[in-house]
């Protein structure tokens, strides 16, 4: 089954070229279905790239799925046009009457700044409150997902010594979690990050549980009690996500470290390769099955236990 996106996004004719089933509003309308609806609140200054990436994971999947972009109304982009925001996108005000069975919140690059100096903090708080109500299910990505441990659960994030940034191991704690079901022992995921959050700060909250971890004691996916998921990197990403980085890094006079085990050999002349993909495939494939649509009511208003 297709998703259902706003006619004319560009992310439709990336996504058909890869013959992947991308449907228009207008013709999802005429269909007599209740699709899932699943907003993204996309706060990645690379609003069309990510689009497509996080599309193409919730693509994999048998289930309908209605897609409503958000962006918050108290920042204004400075990589976005506004014509394309007001085109393709809508302002949390406008929907926090509804109800979605499923939300995603993207990372940012804003890990060097304390939470509250981010001026769209207090949207940010209000909407992680109001999604209790309103979503049945919450995947935060990155960024997103330092700050909801932080507001929801009072867990402080730490500042890295240098960027975590390369392609890393992380193991399968928890198999027979829905989340984690066919994951293999060890899997890799990319990580583009200054910050992280203690593992031990995590296991001291009894709502909160580590289903994938990494060296030095790295979470990588942690899972709560209530059916959300965090993510602290970034499965989404595409081949060369990462060389873009960093070569914008290197623009800017960052004088950044090389992507690790992410060129082969480690040599910047050879294209990076894909080794993640298919584990970023299941995941949010187990995230739609498990613990959007086994989860979520027909009538989203009413809302989960």
């Amino acid at each position: 089954m297709p998703i259902n996106v706003p006619d004319g996004l560009p992310a439709i004719s990336v996504l058909e070229s890869e013959n992947i089933f991308v449907m228009s509003e207008t013709r999802a309308r005429k269909q007599d279905i209740r699709p899932l609806k699943i907003a993204i609140l996309n706060l990645m200054p690379t609003k069309i790239e990510t689009e497509i990436q996080l599309m193409r994971l919730l693509s994999n999947t048998p289930l309908q799925i209605d897609i409503t972009l958000l962006v918050p109304s108290t920042h204004e982009s400075k990589n976005t046009s506004v014509d394309y925001l007001a085109r393709f996108y809508r302002r949390f005000p406008d929907v926090e009457n509804d109800y979605f069975d499923g939300m995603i919140v993207t990372g940012a690059p804003l890990e060097d700044m304390d939470f509250e100096q981010v001026d769209y903090w207090d949207e940010m708080c209000h909407i992680m409150d109001w999604t209790k109500d309103h979503t049945t299910t919450v995947m935060y990505i990155c960024w997103a997902s330092l700050a909801a441990l932080y507001y929801l659960y009072g867990i402080d994030k730490h500042l890295l010594p240098s960027k975590k940034n390369g392609i890393f191991p992380y193991m399968n704690l928890m198999e027979s979690e829905p989340l984690m079901r066919g994951i293999d022992h060890i899997f890799r995921m990319p990580q583009s990050r200054y910050a992280t959050v203690l593992a031990e700060d995590i296991d001291r909250c009894t709502r909160l549980h580590i289903a994938a971890l990494g060296e030095g004691r790295d979470p990588g996916i942690i899972v709560s009690d209530d059916g959300n998921v965090f993510i602290t990197g970034h499965l989404e990403y595409d081949v060369n996500t990462l060389d873009g980085e960093y070569q914008r890094d290197e623009e800017r006079g960052l004088n950044p470290k090389m992507p690790l085990n992410y060129y082969p050999d480690d040599n910047r002349d050879f294209e990076p390769v894909l080794t993640w993909r298919s584990y970023s495939m299941l995941i949010f494939t187990n995230w739609l099955n498990y613990y959007v649509y086994q989860a979520t009511p027909y009538e989203p208003e009413i809302k989960r236990d």
